[in-house]
């Protein structure tokens, strides 16, 4: 059985330019979520954008490699089509996180800075890596991976969807197998900044629903933003 909830919230900004998105095609899953970048709401078209094209990707191939590399790729010829139109070449970016769950194996990707957590028993079993400068630093060992969330060159990513590629720049995981007792956190930097993977463990043992884990974790979000500029911030919570 699979339960799940998503919350997608402006934060101190005057725009959203998170988006969320879900599909059912039978027993198959699809949850996705992306990060507009841009301003001037070029980021909410680019991330609304991305996320409409995972759904009709999902709906047409359903669970398998080929559905999750289209997501990627035809949400990139989409934003780049977009750009064209719009006459805003650069401007319209977004990040892109992607989970499919089969009837009995999971499938997720991404682009970007934003997250998917993976836990399996309670227990954190890994997460995406960012495209990002300070990821950069800490895989080579010059930073350590929790002075991630506050570094100065933080929003500085070196991997979205919007920009012109000479190689596809999304990554896709190893599929694992479903066996149940598994939790899946898809989340925007706003989000993951904002509460560690401490304490997203730590609630996840205390909560009885998904509903209760999201709605304890968007709680820390908002009292350690509490006096700052919060980011737009979102995420989607998944039990299998």
């Amino acid at each position: 059985m699979i339960t799940y909830k998503s919350i997608s919230r402006m934060g101190s900004r005057s725009v959203n330019e998170d988006c969320v998105g879900m599909h059912r095609k039978g027993q198959e899953y699809g949850f996705f979520l992306a990060d507009g970048l841009g301003g001037h709401g070029k980021g909410e078209v680019a991330s609304k954008t991305a996320v409409e094209q995972a759904i009709l990707r999902f709906e047409e191939g359903g669970f398998g490699e080929e559905t999750l590399k289209k997501i990627f790729l035809t949400g990139q010829d989409a934003i780049m089509e977009k750009q064209r139109e719009l006459g805003c070449p650069r401007a319209m970016k977004t990040t892109m996180t992607a989970l499919l769950i089969g009837n009995s194996r999971i499938r997720f990707g991404h682009v970007g800075d934003s997250r998917i957590y993976y836990f399996r028993n309670g227990k954190l079993m890994g997460r995406t890596m960012d495209h990002s400068v300070p990821q950069m630093l800490a895989a080579a060992g010059e930073i350590r991976e929790e002075e991630i969330r506050h570094h100065p060159d933080r929003n500085r990513l070196l991997r979205v969807m919007g920009v012109e590629w000479d190689r596809p720049a999304f990554q896709l995981a190893e599929e694992i197998e479903r066996n149940g007792k598994q939790a899946f956190l898809l989340c925007s930097d706003g989000f993951w900044e904002l509460v560690t993977e401490k304490e997203m463990t730590a609630l996840l043992k205390r909560s009885r629903t998904v509903e209760q884990w999201l709605d304890a974790m968007e709680a820390l979000v908002i009292k350690n933003g509490e006096g700052t500029n919060m980011d737009n911030y979102s995420a989607v919570a998944v039990w299998t």
